[in-house]
């Protein structure tokens, strides 16, 4: 949307998203309508999300399609895109399978075999042979690149021969986001695929490496311990940087999910390890380099970097993933070490999520539980726009 693109559906299996994905649309057509105060009325909890949705467009609502795809569900999902589309051109889709199924860890764990996430590539392409846009972006983990199947075939070359027999070239990069903006160490496989046979049209998006720290992320966030904070509205500090107004994350809306989960004294304990071995040897610790008695998960062959510091004094952090909010993750601060977890708009902000996002869950109470999975799960929103970007740049 950043870029010019303008959505005609979102298909998600996630209800929790999909409520997030409509709030969103709602905000969209309250600004570009000058009824953006009703956004904040709902922020700030003067109305409810049923009162919010009303006040859009039902096929603002409706173009979020709460669906797994499957055999059983495409015709259907079809039908209602068709009735979004209204005989309209579809120019791009974009999308890309669950990372578990193709992820290194995924496959540590023997999640591969049997997975039908496998073979999700397979209803893209009839997406793809029904609507016929004229690119799509494809987007997935960096073990997409080495999984195989029961025969030891790639399924990436698997997917790109799909794709050139339903009418589409490919190419790809591994794009990692701290060369875009995003002040995050995250690689990610980006295919493209353009209609007919072409070569040499892949949208590279230009690089921008602004050199900010970490601290410039957080330096508006009040400071809260371990348990403190709200979903709702928080009270922002003076700015004085820029990078936050650059990125697109921070604008004149409230600033909701600054809320930290309370600690344990097993964290606590693991913590203070984590913070002692960053500041003598600005070392991450790894989750096998816990004493036996800290050690609560089973599987201990994965995810070793669990407990990981988010230092101020970097120019990005670490990946953030969908599993931050039952893990480590922390923060420290300049001034005082906050020896507590991320709160969801600290993730939100080192994903570049913009701060007027709102993370929903399925109930009306929101989560904070689920609002950290869908953070981790994006692809962050600044590479995200890079692509867009380059790709508008480059439409032919």
């Amino acid at each position: 949307m950043r870029a010019g693109f303008a959505p005609i559906a979102h298909v998600e299996s996630d209800a929790s998203a999909c409520f997030t994905l409509r709030t969103r649309m709602a905000m969209h057509w309250l600004r570009s309508n000058g009824m953006e105060p009703h956004y904040v009325d709902y922020l700030n909890q003067k109305i409810t999300r049923t009162e919010l949705y009303k006040l859009v467009p039902d096929a603002q609502i409706r173009s979020v399609i709460n669906e797994k795809i499957g055999k059983d569900t495409l015709s259907d999902i079809f039908e209602q895109i068709d009735l979004l589309l209204n005989h309209e051109k579809l120019d791009l889709i974009i999308g890309g399978p669950p990372c578990q199924a193709y992820s290194v860890i995924g496959r540590s764990r023997g999640n591969m075999v049997g997975d039908e996430r496998n073979l999700l590539y397979v209803y893209y392409a009839e997406f793809l042979k029904r609507y016929k846009p004229r690119y799509f972006v494809f987007e997935n983990v960096l073990g997409l690149l080495s999984a195989k199947d029961e025969v030891g075939d790639l399924y990436f070359d698997k997917m790109r021969q799909l794709f050139n027999e339903v009418g589409y070239s490919t190419e790809y990069m591994v794009l990692s986001s701290d060369q875009y903006g995003v002040l995050q160490n995250r690689k990610r496989v980006i295919l493209v695929g353009k209609r007919g046979s072409r070569v040499g049209f892949y949208p590279e998006p230009e690089k921008w490496n602004p050199q900010t720290e970490l601290w410039d992320l957080f330096s508006d966030l009040p400071k809260i311990k371990a348990g403190e904070g709200h979903f709702s509205p928080c009270r922002i500090e003076a700015y004085s940087g820029t990078w936050l107004y650059d990125a697109g994350i921070k604008s004149d809306l409230p600033v909701t999910w600054h809320q930290s989960r309370p600690n344990t004294a097993q964290d606590l304990e693991i913590y203070r390890i984590a913070v002692e071995l960053w500041n003598s040897k600005k070392q991450r610790l790894e989750y096998n380099m816990l004493p036996e008695r800290l050690r609560s998960h089973r599987e201990s062959r994965s995810f070793t970097d669990r407990f990981k510091v988010v230092a101020g004094d970097l120019h990005y952090s670490h990946t953030m993933v969908a599993h931050i909010s039952k893990d480590g993750h922390h923060y420290i601060h300049p001034d005082i070490e906050q020896n507590r977890s991320l709160t969801p708009r600290e993730a939100a902000r080192i994903q570049s999520f913009p701060d007027d996002y709102f993370f929903e869950n399925v109930s009306i109470k929101p989560a904070r539980t689920s609002a950290f999975k869908q953070i981790g799960n994006a692809v962050p929103v600044l590479l995200a726009s890079k692509i867009a970007e380059k790709l508008i740049q480059s439409w032919d």
